[in-house]
């Protein structure tokens, strides 16, 4: 009976999954496009029309080639799943006669190499032709080729010893491998996240040190301030690739970094670089960070043990179409599986990280000004046409950042009170 009952689970949750998001995707392109010729009365004098339409043109037109791409990766999750594509990759595997810990391995390189095959001509589609219409893609075919060709290599030469040895927990570390696997992936992150701003970033972006000295300046005295830490404040050459600005932390203890795109130190003045780098360090003050840690680490292990119980339940694989189980299709299976689980409780993790930015802004407008942070962030609003007007539920359930109106409000507030 409760063979019967999974696949028809999974089967509602995959409807439940896709129809609310194509109803969240609609509501946000009828927000957006019926605000459309009318600027928001807060940023009037802040906000031209034409750039104003141009944000609305550019998430309408990005959210409607997703809709295409959610319709083609429902279908193809269902070809995976219910249909037995994975059981027919993995008898292709099974046929190559290879150990079992080196046939998982094969088998979820190939997934991962015919998955990343069906998805570049969308990755091509939105540099070359979306981003390049809007004004943002400084990408080159030639940089993205390389690009791709060191994600493949770095991706090989991280991803398959970390895969060997999970497997090879997952088949001889006993009842509990789940927690031998969390131990390892939770530790092989933290030493990503050390290694990344001095090993990894640099093979794809050139970062140099900060030179304008009056702006170091007002950023040491901030830094100092605020009892922050940092190996330097360095400038990344974000205009390689993208028009689009941004900021942030990176690295892991002794090896914490500050980075500024060159696009948002060419769009900012200093003392608006200065606020919203006291927006960072909120997040740093708050222990923002320490605290993503901690839940990653708390969902990981969750996840971790409810797939050391769902590999041993027979109904997991046939109820997939798999002829012959083994630890690396269970693995494979629940990471296609679990996020139409757990997709409703999205609006929950954006609302915690909302939360966070809001308390972020209240740090920032203590440690610098309110009024500067206010027109950066319409300065990269601008620059990044983001839009002004989004549907209340769609920004409630995706949203990481408070929409602008209501951050903006919140901060004048903080200002006036400070």
């Amino acid at each position: 009976m409760f063979n019967f009952e999974f696949s028809q689970i999974f089967l509602f949750f995959v409807a439940l999954y896709f129809l609310t998001k194509f109803w969240l995707n609609l509501r946000q392109i009828r927000a957006v496009q019926e605000s459309i010729n009318q600027v928001p009365e807060q940023f009037s004098n802040k906000i031209t029309l034409e750039d104003h339409q141009k944000a609305a043109r550019y998430t309408t037109t990005k959210i409607r080639i997703g809709q295409f791409v959610m319709i083609l990766d429902t279908f193809i999750l269902l070809l995976w799943t219910v249909a037995g594509g994975i059981n027919l990759l993995n008898e292709w595997v099974m046929g190559l006669q290879y150990s079992t810990i080196l046939s998982g391995i094969v088998l979820l390189l190939s997934f991962t190499f015919i998955s990343s095959f069906i998805s570049l001509p969308f990755s091509l589609y939105s540099t070359f032709v979306v981003e390049e219409k809007f004004g943002f893609n400084k990408t080159t075919p030639k940089t993205f080729i390389v690009d791709m060709a060191k994600g493949i290599a770095l991706g090989l030469i991280i991803g398959v010893p970390l895969l060997w040895v999970i497997l090879t927990l997952m088949e001889s570390a006993g009842e509990y491998w789940w927690f031998y696997a969390w131990a390892v992936f939770m530790g092989f992150n933290l030493f990503l996240m050390w290694a990344y701003p001095v090993f990894i970033a640099p093979l794809f972006n050139k970062f140099s040190e900060l030179e304008d000295k009056e702006l170091m300046e007002k950023i040491t005295n901030l830094l100092d301030r605020c009892g922050f830490k940092s190996k330097g404040v360095f400038v990344m050459d974000g205009s390689k690739r993208s028009g689009h600005g941004n900021a942030y932390f990176t690295g892991f203890g002794a090896n914490k970094r500050i980075v500024f795109y060159d696009t948002l130190l060419e769009s900012l003045s200093h003392n608006q670089v200065e606020a919203v780098l006291a927006h960072e360090l909120g997040h740093f003050k708050h222990k923002h960070i320490v605290k993503s840690i901690f839940f990653m680490a708390a969902s990981n292990l969750i996840g971790l043990a409810i797939l050391g119980w769902l590999m041993k339940q027979d109904w997991f694989y046939s109820q997939m179409s798999i002829q012959t189980p083994s630890t690396a299709v269970a693995l494979l299976l629940f990471m296609l599986v679990m996020p139409v689980f757990t997709f409703m409780l999205q609006p929950a993790f954006s609302y915690l990280s909302r939360k966070h930015e809001f308390e972020a802004d209240e740090f920032a407008a203590q440690q610098a000004s309110a009024d500067d942070l206010i027109t950066a962030l319409v300065s990269m609003y601008k620059e990044n046409a983001s839009t002004l007007t989004p549907d209340n539920v769609y920004s409630s359930f995706y949203d990481s950042h408070p929409p602008a109106s209501i951050r903006i409000n919140h901060l004048k507030k903080i200002g006036a009170l400070t």
